[in-house]
């Protein structure tokens, strides 16, 4: 039988390393951060910890599978992570989060059985991922390089010509357009979803733009 000591431990000892993970996601600001990640790693502990105790409590009367509500876990994580992914524009956002929470709820899964070094090593590789391995991604990945611009401009379609020339010169792919008036009126607020070639030269192109003639503001959306 498990002793009320060792469920404490595993308990705290779960909160603890799960919000490590959930640390880096809500400096990041994600929506599922520190104590989203606490709470579902403690509970897959919980649920792991009643799983053994029913073993414990019914072994040799009735034959039983400790693994069986870990499974369930397992599974009904993947509604959660469903959650926090979403669909902006030309990307899709939360796949990490979503995938984090998985994890911890593997790693609540291990506390609550009593495999602590692997729950150790397991939040030590989750969090050098989510920490390094995204600065890796944006200097090697093309695919990291989206990014938004918000231009406050006269009417017309020849300055959105021009705009669209300075923005094809850079070699900056259009994703996505939205256009709408400025609260006086007097101008238009254009925003352009941008896949860009290289990200060494977004000052340039704010500074290519912002010379244009009609142009009154521009900037990078900050996400």
């Amino acid at each position: 039988m498990l002793s009320e000591w060792i469920i404490v431990f595993r308990l705290i000892f779960a909160a603890v390393l799960s919000g490590i993970v959930g640390f880096e996601r809500e400096f990041h600001g994600r929506a599922a951060g520190f104590r989203t990640h606490i709470l579902l790693c403690v509970g897959s502990t919980l649920i792991m910890l009643t799983s053994i105790h029913i073993f414990d409590v019914y072994s040799g009367r009735v034959p039983i599978d400790p693994a069986r509500l870990a499974a369930g876990v397992v599974t009904g994580i993947g509604f959660m992570g469903a959650g926090t992914i979403m669909r902006y524009k030309a990307s899709v956002r939360g796949l990490t989060t979503a995938t984090s929470l998985w994890v911890v709820a593997g790693i609540g899964l291990a506390v609550g059985s009593g495999l602590y070094f692997g729950a150790f090593v397991t939040t030590l590789i989750a969090v050098v991922a989510l920490m390094f391995f995204s600065r890796l991604e944006h200097v090697m990945i093309r695919k990291n390089w989206y990014k938004t611009i918000i231009i406050e401009t006269k009417d017309g379609l020849e300055q959105l010509k021009k705009i669209r020339e300075t923005l094809s010169e850079y070699g900056s792919e259009i994703n996505d357009l939205e256009a709408d008036r400025s609260k006086d009126g007097s101008s238009m607020i254009l925003k352009f979803g941008l896949k860009l070639v290289t990200n060494k030269n977004n000052t340039q192109l704010i500074e290519e733009i912002a010379r244009l003639d009609g142009v009154k503001s521009v900037k990078w959306q900050v996400d």
